[in-house]
């Protein structure tokens, strides 16, 4: 599989996500590759190639019906790239709260419990999002 940043490294490829994650509530059947085509403005086969790239990176699910195929979201590989990313944006507001002088700073275990029930009250979720995509009828 290929690296989860090469994948999300191409704006083509991240513009696909976009399209994808915004009809993800109204298009329960998936996307079909004509309504990506034509929200895009790019060619078939151009997107064709991309959704490759993503089905193989698990970043997105496909559907067949008869001869047309509707693509869907699959977030859950991007949580390797927030694991990567929490450390720099953690680190960022520590050094905005030290250049504010950290006057309307939490203290430290304030901050330490927020920062687990942030993490744990996203995680339940996305757990809840993917278990109810997985209903039968949704």
């Amino acid at each position: 599989m290929a690296d989860i940043f090469d994948v999300i490294a191409d704006g083509t490829r991240r513009d696909i996500l976009r399209l994808l994650l915004d009809r993800a509530a109204t298009a329960e059947r998936g996307t079909s590759v004509s309504h990506i085509v034509h929200q895009l403005g790019i060619s078939q086969p151009t997107v064709s190639k991309h959704l490759k790239v993503l089905r193989d990176a698990h970043l997105v699910s496909v559907r067949e019906e008869g001869q047309h195929r509707y693509y869907s979201l699959s977030s859950e590989p991007l949580d390797e790239v927030d694991d990567w990313l929490i450390p720099f944006i953690d680190e960022r507001m520590d050094a905005e709260l030290a250049a504010s002088g950290g006057a309307s700073a939490l203290t430290d275990s304030a901050a330490h419990a927020a920062d687990v029930v942030g993490r744990a009250a996203a995680s339940a979720k996305h757990a809840l999002e993917s278990a109810l995509k997985k209903l039968p009828g949704r």
